[in-house]
């Protein structure tokens, strides 16, 4: 949504072909958890969910849209268990059009799962409804570094919906596929099924597209990392072209409910145990991870120390049930924390009190010859050491995921 990029390098073309494989139906990994909705039973937004952008953007954001988004009632509304937003032909803001676009940024975020909505969408030349997703890292590393997942757009009176990715493959890169014929005077559930290797999208549970990023084939890097989500009724713009007279104002985009699952159950990566007693140890230096000066108190720093088994060099590792795990320390029963739940590289890391944010939770992926790479949910970085360093206090950080030996750790089961 943010661009709509319809073209990219034969190189990144021939890197697609490479990445792309024969469509499947579902994912077929596990049972399926709610882990947040929005209904829209209220009657008003939300805003524990989402936020109203306001304005025109930067260039019309970015698409040299028509529309001036705004909070006002005309334009957002939460009214007979729908979420309603109406493209209104005004004079508003210097613009000739209003309308709204909400989002999740700063409130929520999700890292793989299915993310759907059941959404009626208006007709008509200029408008273009869309359902999508930004990496959360958005405001440090900006589009398309951050990659955007569009769980759905449709333009003008297209008969179809579109599903498309977006990313950074050494300059902007996109992929996408239009779904079949739809009737769009009726409600349809847009969605898409998300984990490590694929990205497909569905229309009312029928598969119509999908992308492979396992492994970040193709610079997919990105995807694996929290995206946030966005809903918005755009008025013109590159893609759909400006409205004409045949454009019926108001129109309205209405949406039932937004639904996040993420599978149930997940199983720790052979070979490490969930409920298991651990030694983490670097790649680059073979020295573990350790709690300064042997604390037990909240906010005690994380470095590498050698080897000595002590408690405070022992992590138990627990599932979370949603494919995150929590480190906690044998000698003081804290978690390994990102202080301040930071999306900052650099941040070195803590231990404190489990209270269940998303700071405490960790992604363990198979690194390749016995080794794992740790992934913070709340920010998608990876454990790393300090400047590859192989000294005794040397700090441990949440960094950029650059592939090094620094963010290679192997684990040791002790108990």
């Amino acid at each position: 949504m943010r661009k709509q990029g319809k073209w990219f390098s034969l190189l990144t073309l021939f890197t697609l072909l490479i990445a792309l494989t024969p469509l499947t139906s579902a994912n077929a990994a596990g049972e399926w958890n709610l882990v947040w909705s929005d209904e829209f039973d209220g009657t008003s937004l939300n805003t524990n969910n989402w936020k109203a952008e306001i304005g025109t953007g930067s260039g019309g954001w970015g698409n040299n849209e028509l529309e001036y988004y705004t909070d006002r009632p005309q334009n957002l509304q939460v009214t007979g268990g729908n979420l309603v937003i109406t493209a209104q032909k005004e004079a508003y803001g210097g613009m000739n059009y209003t309308s709204a676009r909400i989002k999740t940024q700063g409130l929520k975020s999700f890292t793989y799962g299915k993310i759907e909505a059941r959404i009626k969408l208006p007709s008509g030349q200029g408008l273009w409804p869309a359902f999508w997703m930004l990496g959360s890292n958005i405001d440090t590393v900006g589009w398309p570094k951050s990659g955007e997942i569009d769980i759905m757009e449709r333009v003008n009176n297209n008969a179809s919906v579109n599903g498309t990715v977006h990313w950074d493959a050494n300059g902007h890169a996109d992929y996408g596929q239009a779904s079949g014929s739809l009737d769009f005077s009726q409600y349809h559930v847009y969605s898409v099924e998300w984990d490590a290797n694929y990205i497909r999208w569905f229309v009312d549970g029928n598969p119509y597209n999908e992308f492979y990023i396992a492994n970040n084939t193709g610079n997919t890097e990105e995807f694996q990392k929290p995206f946030f989500i966005l809903l918005n009724l755009a008025v013109g713009g590159n893609w759909p072209g400006s409205p004409n007279s045949s454009t019926a104002f108001p129109a309205q985009m209405q949406v039932d409910y937004v639904r996040v699952y993420q599978q149930s159950s997940a199983p720790a990566p052979s070979p490490i145990v969930s409920g298991g007693i651990y030694t983490i140890a670097s790649k680059a230096s073979g020295k573990v991870l350790d709690v300064k000066d042997v604390s037990t108190a909240s906010g005690a720093k994380i470095q590498q120390w050698t080897n000595f088994t002590a408690p405070n060099q022992q992590f138990r590792v627990d599932s979370t049930g949603d494919g995150y795990y929590k480190l906690t320390a044998i000698h003081s029963g804290k978690v390994l924390d990102v202080p301040s739940a930071s999306t900052a590289s650099g941040v070195q890391l803590q231990q404190w009190d489990d209270n269940g944010s998303d700071a405490q939770r960790w992604r363990i992926v198979d690194a390749g010859g016995g080794y794992f790479k740790l992934v913070s949910k709340v920010s998608g970085l990876v454990l790393d050491v300090a400047s590859a360093s192989t000294a005794d206090g040397a700090a441990v950080q949440q960094y950029t995921d650059n592939g090094t030996d620094a963010q290679r750790w192997f684990f040791t089961k002790v108990n």
